[in-house]
């Protein structure tokens, strides 16, 4: 894969803003993201990476494990709310968009057509660009975007963040319309309390820190070493989400087949005990 030349320049901009790298949620996988919750706080739409988030990389389908959560994500936000943006699908690597209609086919939504790299400004401007093309438009504050890179999917959806304010421009691929053009928009200001809390003028951005195929894991280690090192150094700005833990969901600990095994062992050491 081409190097990504967007998120190198990244630290570069860390210098002056270090807290772009944090998200405001960290979960293992989507298995624990409450999509009700965020459905009912007034967020609209998802935007999601692909590789390692959704799929195996270089996979097109949707892991089995995540079947549940993803039905219910589909069902709360609707398909047209929810977007794939990968840096592999739908890029320039996608030559005719061959890839990012299969994605769109196996997972049922959008993905989007971007010229840029996540998380390049251009890439912004063109994840904008589909949500003001909608019949009911969305605007920043009424996004969740959920990925596995720091580097990439966080610090994409802080850049937003930052820029909020701005107009929204134009471009993305539907599962079998092709691009889609749509009008500028300007930003919308919201009157309910908890967005006005939770995203405060900007996109919510979710962390999955699990992978299903290692892959770049010294720079995964990297990103996760900054990530806590910004998060012992710094101090929280004005604007930015407060504690959203109530958007996770618990995930069950206790293992159906441990408990068999352990029912089992005590019941030979009984045996054992009464001989």
């Amino acid at each position: 894969m081409p190097l990504n030349i967007p998120g190198i320049l990244v630290p570069f901009q860390l210098v002056i803003h270090p807290r772009l790298v944090l998200p405001a949620l960290s979960v293992n996988d989507i298995r624990q993201i409450d999509f009700l919750a965020l459905k009912k706080a007034g967020y609209r739409c998802v935007v999601f990476d692909k590789d390692n988030c959704l799929t195996i990389p270089h996979k097109d389908t949707l892991v089995p494990e995540l079947q549940g959560s993803w039905k219910s994500c589909r069902e709360a936000f609707g398909d047209d709310n929810v977007l794939i943006v990968s840096n592999s699908a739908g890029t320039y690597l996608d030559a005719g968009g061959i890839q990012s209609e299969s994605v769109s086919y196996h997972l049922g939504v959008p993905v989007l057509s971007h010229k840029s790299f996540k998380p390049a400004y251009s890439c912004i401007t063109a994840i904008r660009t589909y949500f003001s093309s909608l019949r009911s438009p969305i605007y920043d504050h009424e996004l969740v975007i959920v990925g596995d890179r720091v580097f990439t999917d966080v610090v994409l959806a802080n850049r937003m963040r930052m820029q909020s304010k701005l107009p929204l421009p134009q471009s993305a691929t539907r599962p079998s319309d092709g691009m889609v053009q749509g009008s500028i928009s300007t930003e919308k200001v919201t009157n309910d309390p908890a967005l006005r809390t939770e995203s405060a003028g900007g996109p919510l951005s979710i962390w999955t820190t699990s992978v299903w195929k290692k892959e770049g894991m010294p720079m995964r280690w990297l990103e996760s070493a900054l990530v806590r090192a910004v998060q012992r150094l710094s101090t929280p700005l004005p604007g930015e989400p407060v504690d959203c833990s109530r958007f996770i969901k618990r995930m069950e600990e206790a293992k159906p087949e441990a408990s068999q095994k352990s029912g089992v062992l005590r019941y030979l050491l009984s045996r054992l005990r009464r001989s």
